[in-house]
């Protein structure tokens, strides 16, 4: 693990408030759907006077936004319109025009080692975006995870539009499978990141490691003053591979979880909790672990991306091929997930809110695993409730 001071003007950036893969498992630990293998558990109980949503909701596709895309794994809404989008085998940011599904390249992101699972994963905006114009990633290097920064000039050629990456933390365990690769800034300010422990099991116990967490860092990358644990990024523990990160309008962070055989997870995510893995997967009623607000077999779910919307979360499926709706009332699911669009796109990478209620949902059928179909892969709009 490792920081580096921003150069000059970078450093001058205020912080505001700012509101991957598949399972990995053998075709042995396949699991057909049946009735009740989709089911709920209660987390903590809701803030006095919350309310659910309706039991039953609805997804309407508006549009497809582009299509083409190859290997497509982060998106990231621009403030003044516009959606960067990351390919992890290209190792490239575009930037595809909302309005038309106009492409540009702003560039490749140099030192992108991808193999299997690992390469260009999640991307986010800086907090203070429109006065610094940096955009953090998520990687695999040749050696580690990583995240680093870069600045966005949009006024430069297509092509040539990226900074330098200054990396601003590594030494994240590094895997053929389960890199974790999701990043997001959270209400507070605060970069959170969801990491795997990269196919060795024990990592996900180890509170030295950093694999198989969720870290909360500073934008600079230091531990976040508040974290759980001293002089540590650690926010949670016990993860198999975290690629989902969402919070709820009252700030609350959940994490979308993949399983191994059994069940894929939804957590609401507590500092300093420990979420079971390797030695428990879904909900296991053990006291020392936090147990699962939703889980599902892995063939019905293998969650990578999450978004809260309308008062729900909706996690994107991945060998599930479908995207999932989970009411909620405070950290509770408040009626059985109800799944949507069920094999009609394929593989399903990433959801992200795009503001009251619409969704923006991304395709994931080139990455290996898929069955490519013209056009894959490709940005949808979503209408829901």
């Amino acid at each position: 693990m490792q920081r580096r001071a921003v150069p000059g003007l970078l450093a001058a950036a205020v912080l505001v408030l700012a509101a991957g893969c598949s399972s990995g498992q053998s075709p042995s630990g396949e699991h057909s759907a049946t009735p009740g293998a989709t089911a709920a558990h209660s987390s903590a109980p809701a803030r006095p006077g919350e309310s659910a949503p309706p039991a039953k909701g609805t997804v309407k596709v508006v549009r497809t936004v582009a299509d083409g895309l190859d290997s497509p794994w982060g998106l990231a809404p621009l403030p003044d319109g516009g959606l960067l989008v990351s390919s992890r085998d290209r190792g490239t940011i575009t930037r595809i025009d909302e309005k038309t599904g106009r492409k540009t390249e702003l560039g490749t992101v140099s030192g992108v080692a991808p193999e299997g699972e690992g390469g260009l994963l999640g991307i986010a905006l800086s907090p203070g975006f429109a006065s610094d114009h940096l955009i953090y990633a998520y990687f695999t290097s040749a050696s580690d995870n990583r995240i680093v920064r870069m600045l966005y000039d949009a006024k430069r050629p297509a092509g040539d539009q990226l900074g330098a990456p200054d990396t601003i933390f590594k030494g994240i365990p590094k895997g053929v499978i389960h890199n974790g690769g999701r990043i997001a800034f959270g209400p507070d300010g605060m970069l959170y990141a969801g990491t795997g422990e990269s196919g060795e099991r024990g990592l996900a116990q180890d509170r030295k490691s950093l694999g198989g967490k969720i870290l909360r860092l500073t934008p600079d990358g230091a531990p976040a003053p508040g974290d759980p644990f001293p002089d540590s990024p650690v926010y949670s523990l016990g993860h198999r591979n975290v690629q989902g990160l969402a919070w709820d309008a009252k700030q609350r962070l959940f994490a979308g979880e993949f399983g191994q055989d059994t069940w894929d997870e939804l957590n609401a995510i507590t500092p300093g909790g420990n979420y079971g893995w390797p030695d428990a997967e879904g909900k296991s009623g053990d006291g020392k672990f936090r147990d699962p607000i939703a889980q599902w077999h892995t063939d019905q779910a293998s969650p990578s991306g999450i978004a809260y919307a309308e008062g729900s979360i909706w996690l994107a499926g991945l060998r599930g091929e479908r995207l999932w709706r989970v009411p909620l009332k405070g950290t509770a699911a408040s009626a059985a997930p109800q799944a949507f669009l069920t094999g009609t796109y394929g593989r399903l990478r990433t959801v992200v809110a795009a503001g009251g209620d619409r969704l923006w949902l991304v395709t994931s059928n080139t990455d290996g695993r898929g069955t490519p179909k013209k056009g894959d892969d490709r940005i949808l709009e979503l209408r829901v409730s």
